[in-house]
């Protein structure tokens, strides 16, 4: 394993994994998903992208996580159902290539007096009963065959039934009563047609003990060939029957789940709408130290739901004190009845026990990488000799293209952990293009001036990406403002710029510190290294893709936000535009002949 996934601590994560069946999601430093997957055993499942890569696309993929979040199923079947829900929500980059963007088919029962029972894949706007969804066409159409061995419903297309003359062969071979030919009564067929619903609802008992008494029969009269064939056909029936407890074919409520542990604890929120589980994510309440599990749910539930849409019915792990409160204020903000129920039955109690043992799972994930985390600021208290632990470290980095458009980024790490919501970004400008220098110590007093007069905390460890001369500036910056007791380390690429060979600059230190590779204090300062780049180049990068917008179009007398938005819709934005000539521009609808010509120029440069 290479450096590079040593920053994602997956020992400590693997060993807060369930073995039971579940999806997992890869998740890359900028916190997108890159690779939704399902298991049988999650544990294992994870486990084996850390211990060997089967081709290069994955080794990539695996140099790239950063985190890993989990959704624990009951079913392996249950897994595939909502690993698809989330790749066709996430489109994740790894998933591109290794599966297809179908919907689950479903069988569909017209409503008509003599209804179709069919395989059906798409929108359902057609009257009548939808059943499924199946893992894949081939079970669907599976239990097509098997339910026209069971019941004579037909099968057909409505052209060929309202055409027929005579019965075709399937009322020969006792798989129709010819309901096209008129050999049925609406009643009877109706019978059938009822049947047939009740075996796909999972309540046909009566069915199977039919087929269990016939293969008894067929096995007594020796006939093992038969038995064998009802066996198998019993097995497969069964294996129909199977309720899916991610899809079902009703239910339209969220899922709120409480975990609390020591010092912490996690809140698990299901979606589920008509009956289809959209996913779920975990949410980690900073009041949970100490309170209980029932007022974090009245909490949380305060918090997320008034003033925004809320569903019939919320099922809760624990029952809030003040649940009747609650479901007056959302029922009078919804327009309707709104329930919040702490003890479903069925396939509800299901849903909600799934929600529970994720919870339990998030929060000992959580726990294992605050565990993890402090390990790390300790190690790196040892390795830099500090008086104390260090609680608040910032980073800062420059990011620019050949000196334009250059963006200092500060990110900042509390307790080892990223504190998103302090990150900083800061347009530089007034300097000589490409003078990092100069742009650092800008960065370095607008940040630090605020400091200084209280409006920010003040951090414990300041690191700087350079060697000596970087670190001096930021020493100089910190001197003149009058702030002091912060601990500066400059970062520097070593050798050929690989990872794990970085030199660690410090004041008072004539030679650069250089830690192990396997360092977890060395780990520590290239994860906040690396997310101070990576949040310097996707601010520069934001900065740049607008300047250059504005510079082509928003500087040309004429063109405002409408006309530039049919502009970049007609050509798919500012690349297919520069490659269109002054006839094609004027096709776009407000783009007169001389607003053409000064498009094309000021992508061509001639006026």
């Amino acid at each position: 394993m290479n450096d590079a996934t040593a920053l994602f601590d997956h020992k400590a994560f693997l060993g807060t994994l369930t073995a039971g069946p579940g999806v997992y999601r890869m998740l890359n430093a900028a916190g997108e998903v890159m690779y939704v997957g399902k298991a049988k055993n999650l544990r294992r499942r994870v486990g084996s992208y850390f211990t060997r890569a089967s081709n290069a696309r994955v080794a990539s993929m695996v140099a790239q996580i950063r985190g890993i979040e989990i959704t624990a199923t009951h079913t392996e079947a249950e897994a595939l159902l909502l690993e698809n829900n989330l790749i066709k929500q996430h489109r994740p980059r790894y998933n591109v290539l290794l599966r297809d963007d179908k919907s689950y088919p479903y069988l569909y029962l017209s409503a008509e007096d003599f209804p179709r029972l069919a395989f059906h894949r798409g929108a359902r706007g057609a009257k009548g009963r939808y059943f499924g969804p199946y893992p894949s066409a081939g079970a669907v159409r599976e239990t097509l065959q098997l339910l026209q061995k069971l019941f004579p419903v037909r099968q057909c297309e409505d052209s060929f039934f309202r055409n027929r003359s005579r019965p075709c062969l399937q009322y020969q071979i006792q798989r129709c009563t010819a309901p096209c030919v008129g050999f049925v009564s609406v009643e009877r067929y109706a019978q059938d047609v009822r049947d047939t619903e009740l075996f796909l609802e999972g309540k046909a008992q009566d069915v199977i003990g039919r087929w269990v008494e016939k293969m008894e029969t067929a096995s007594e009269r020796l006939d093992f060939e038969e038995a064998a064939h009802r066996r198998d056909q019993i097995a497969a029936l069964r294996t129909v029957q199977e309720r899916q407890y991610v899809s079902g074919e009703r239910g339209d409520l969220d899922i709120v789940a409480v975990a609390a542990g020591t010092g912490a604890a996690c809140v698990q929120l299901f979606y589920v709408r008509d009956g289809r589980n959209l996913g779920n994510k975990a949410l980690f309440p900073r009041s949970g130290d100490g309170a209980e599990a029932p007022e974090i749910v009245s909490a949380f539930i305060a918090q997320h739901y008034l003033g925004k849409s809320v569903p019939q019915q919320i099922l809760v792990s624990h029952e809030p004190p003040d649940r009747a409160v609650l479901e007056e204020s959302l029922t009078l903000q919804a327009g309707r009845r709104v329930i919040i129920r702490a003890q479903p039955r069925g396939d509800r109690a299901r849903w909600l026990k799934m929600a529970v043992d994720n919870a339990r799972l998030a929060l000992a994930a959580r726990l294992a990488h605050k565990s993890s985390a402090r390990g790390r600021v300790a190690a790196l208290k040892e390795a830099l000799q500090l008086a104390g632990s260090p609680s608040r470290m910032e980073c800062f980095d420059i990011s620019h293209t050949q000196g334009e458009q250059t963006v200092a980024s500060c990110v900042v790490f509390v307790e080892g952990v990223p504190s998103k919501a302090d990150y900083r970004r800061f347009n530089i400008s007034g300097i000589q293009p490409g003078d990092d220098y100069a742009a650092m110590r800008q960065a370095l007093e607008r940040r630090y001036r605020r400091v200084q007069s209280g409006e920010n905390p003040s951090p414990d460890i300041l690191l700087i990406d350079g060697g000596a001369a970087q670190l001096g500036v930021a020493r100089q910056v910190l001197d003149e403002i009058g702030i002091d007791g912060v601990s500066l380390v400059g970062v520097a690429k070593g050798p050929d710029r690989r990872p794990g060979m970085e030199q660690l600059f410090l004041l008072g230190r004539n030679t650069p510190l250089i830690l192990r590779a396997d360092s977890s204090a060395l780990h520590l300062v290239q994860q906040i290294r690396d997310e101070a780049h990576r949040f310097a180049i996707t601010g520069h990068r934001q900065r740049r893709a607008k300047a250059k917008t504005r510079s082509v179009l928003e500087d040309i007398s004429g063109i405002g936000p409408k006309r530039r938005a049919r502009l970049l819709k007609q050509f798919g934005g500012l690349q297919g535009l520069s490659r269109a000539g002054v006839e094609d521009i004027r096709t776009v609808d407000g783009i007169s002949e001389r607003l053409a010509n000064e498009i094309y120029a000021a992508f061509h440069g001639n006026k």
